[in-house]
C-alpha cells in the first residue's frame, strides 16, 4: 500500500490509534495500538478513452510511457476523463490497484501541461517494487527546463521545504515547515533572457521543479502560475522528463529510458539556437 493511499484512508476516518481517529502525521509510540480498516475494492468505473499514447518499454510487470503536454494523469474535480488514466486503460485493461480505484497503474505523476516519462505498474508486485523504488530514492530523474535568466551560480542544488502556498491554494511554495525537499540543477545552454537548465529532483514534491527553479530567481519559460512574464515561444511550461531510470521489479536490472523532446520544446530550442 502507497503512502498517499494508506494517509486518505486516515483522513477518511479508517484508521485509529488507542480507538482514537488517526491523523496521518500522528506519532505512534511503544505500546500503541493501531487499527486500519481497508475498505474493499470499489468497481472501476472509468472508462477507456482512445487517446493516442507512446509506449518506450513494456514488460509483463509494467509500461514506461511518454505522456504529451495538456493530459491530466488521473480523474479529478473537474477533470472526470479524457487522461492518462482513460487511456491507458484502452490499451492494457488490467492495471495494479494500490494507487486506488480512480488511479490504476499510477505509481507516479507529472503536472498537466508537463511532458514526458511516467512508470505504470501492471500488478500490484510490480506497483509495491517501484513504489519502494520511489521511497527509497532509487529511481532517478532528468527533466529540461528552460528558465528565464541565467542561474548564478550555474549548477547547484535547491534545498527548501515546499508546502501548498497559504495565499494560493493551487500553487505551491518554499515554506519553512513544508516536506523536505531538494533539487541538483545544471545549466546547459545560455540564450539572451532564457537558458536551458537540466534538473535532477531528488524529492517528489508537487510542482518541485517549477517551485525551486522560480525560488532562485529563475521559473521556466511559459509557466503562467509561478511567473508574470509572457512569451510566444511555447503554449505551456517549458518542462518535460528527459530521462528515467530504475530497476525492473521481476530480476533487479537496471534500465534507462530516455524521451526527446516533444516537437513544441525542440522547436522553441531551434529558434533560440538560430
Amino acid at each position: 500500500m502507497t503512502r498517499s493511499r494508506l494517509a486518505n484512508l486516515i483522513r477518511d476516518g479508517l484508521g485509529t490509534i488507542n480507538g482514537h481517529p488517526a491523523r496521518p502525521s500522528q506519532k505512534v509510540r511503544s505500546g500503541d495500538v493501531v487499527a486500519l480498516t481497508i475498505p474493499p475494492p470499489m468497481p472501476l468505473d472509468l472508462e477507456p478513452e482512445d487517446i493516442p499514447i507512446n509506449i518506450l518499454y513494456e514488460d509483463d510487470d509494467l509500461m514506461v510511457v511518454d505522456k504529451p503536454w495538456g493530459l491530466t494523469v488521473h480523474p479529478a474535480p473537474g477533470h472526470p476523463s479524457h487522461t492518462l488514466v482513460n487511456a491507458l486503460l484502452a490499451l492494457r485493461p488490467n492495471l495494479s490497484g494500490i494507487g486506488g480505484v480512480q488511479r490504476p497503474g499510477i505509481v507516479h505523476r507529472l503536472d498537466k501541461d508537463t511532458s514526458g516519462l511516467m512508470l505504470v505498474a501492471k500488478n500490484d508486485a510490480a506497483h509495491n517494487s517501484l513504489a519502494g523504488q520511489l521511497q527509497k530514492r532509487h529511481i532517478h530523474k532528468r527533466y529540461l527546463a528552460l528558465v528565464w535568466g541565467s542561474p548564478d551560480p550555474a549548477s547547484g542544488v535547491v534545498d527548501e521545504a515546499i508546502a501548498r502556498d497559504p495565499r494560493n491554494r493551487k500553487r505551491m511554495a518554499v515554506v519553512a515547515d513544508g516536506r523536505a525537499s531538494t533539487t541538483n540543477y545544471a545549466t546547459l545552454e545560455v540564450f539572451p533572457d532564457v537558458s536551458l537548465v537540466e534538473a535532477r529532483p531528488v524529492t517528489g514534491r508537487t510542482h518541485q521543479i517549477r517551485v525551486h527553479l522560480t525560488s532562485i530567481g529563475h521559473p521556466l519559460v511559459g509557466d503562467a502560475l509561478y511567473s508574470n512574464r509572457k512569451t510566444d515561444l511555447v503554449e505551456r511550461q517549458f518542462l518535460h522528463a528527459e530521462t528515467l531510470e530504475f530497476q525492473l521489479p521481476s530480476n533487479g536490472e537496471t534500465m534507462q529510458i530516455t524521451a526527446p523532446l516533444p516537437a513544441d520544446l525542440q522547436g522553441a530550442l531551434d529558434i533560440l539556437r538560430k
